[in-house]
């Protein structure tokens, strides 16, 4: 039978299981049940292309050899890269303008203002904090030095991110005078990020579930948005705690709204606004 009229096979529990834990040991992401169809379009996608016809076979070629490795990394794109768009939730990305305005008030810069972007996918989050952290510096007439560092598990997604053009669709909540400030219209009408905002952000590959192997330095703002809710809780906790950990005084971390319920650090301090999940690390 041609493979373009097979019907999409199920995985048994034990196969559904199987898979699963290979997802979670590599990545950390847990699959529950109720995605079990959604994983078995995804990686029937992957074995029609290779003209896999069972399950097991597939699971094997993945799990062994260099051929596995890159396969793997195939696989794991289509299961881990979530579509995102700039200003996904512009309140957080607000805060970040009010926080860092008041620093600038405030005289309480460091000699320079550095922001990571964990799980940054294809790089709309880090390009939008950018803009927003520009509009305050130019606005202060200032010309301070700040970089963003975008961090996500898939090259692939990365990749997009360092080429920096984007599709009208994913433009829809960016601003007019934001587009007019911060985007070349392409002839294909795509839109190209300028030049003086890709040259602070800097894309590099890292997974998450390594925590510890972070980069050991200090930055003043972590944005960690939809990324820790497919997580188990042990892991979002140990996470959580080794960003405190590389939070200057007084640094920011902002989660996505309602994804942490029921996490404390003594070094950590919740904000007042309900729009954010926002917190703040406490002058030690």
């Amino acid at each position: 039978m041609a493979w373009s009229l097979r019907s999409l096979p199920s995985l048994s529990e034990e196969q559904f299981s199987q898979w699963g834990k290979l997802f979670e040991e590599r990545t950390g992401i847990q699959i529950v049940f109720q995605q079990k169809p959604w994983l078995e379009s995804q990686i029937f996608a992957r074995m029609r292309e290779l003209q896999y016809e069972q399950y097991d076979d597939y699971f094997a070629y993945v799990s062994n050899g260099i051929a596995g490795k890159l396969e793997w990394a195939l696989l794991a794109d289509k299961v881990a890269v979530k579509e995102t768009s700039f200003f996904r939730h512009r309140d957080s990305i607000e805060y970040l303008r009010h926080y860092l305005q008041d620093k600038i008030y405030k005289n309480a810069l460091s000699s320079s203002f550095d922001v990571w972007s964990i799980g940054c996918s294809t790089g709309e989050e880090p390009y939008s904090l950018s803009m927003v952290i520009n509009d305050c510096f130019e606005l202060a007439s200032l010309n301070s030095y700040y970089g963003i560092t975008g961090m996500d598990i898939s090259q692939t997604a990365l990749a997009t991110a360092r080429k920096a053009r984007y599709s009208k669709r994913r433009m829809e909540l960016v601003k007019p005078e934001e587009i007019k400030r911060y985007f070349v219209e392409c002839a294909d009408g795509s839109y190209e990020v300028v030049n003086k905002l890709r040259e602070r952000i800097c894309f590099t590959q890292i997974n998450i579930i390594n925590a510890r192997q972070l980069p050991d330095v200090k930055v003043d703002v972590i944005f960690c948005q939809n990324l820790l809710v497919y997580f188990r809780r042990w892991l979002r906790r140990d996470l959580l705690n080794a960003l405190v950990d590389r939070l200057k005084p007084g640094g920011l971390l902002i989660l996505g709204l309602g994804e942490v319920v029921d996490w404390e650090h003594p070094n950590i301090q919740r904000t007042a606004d309900d729009h954010v999940q926002a917190y703040l690390r406490v002058e030690s």
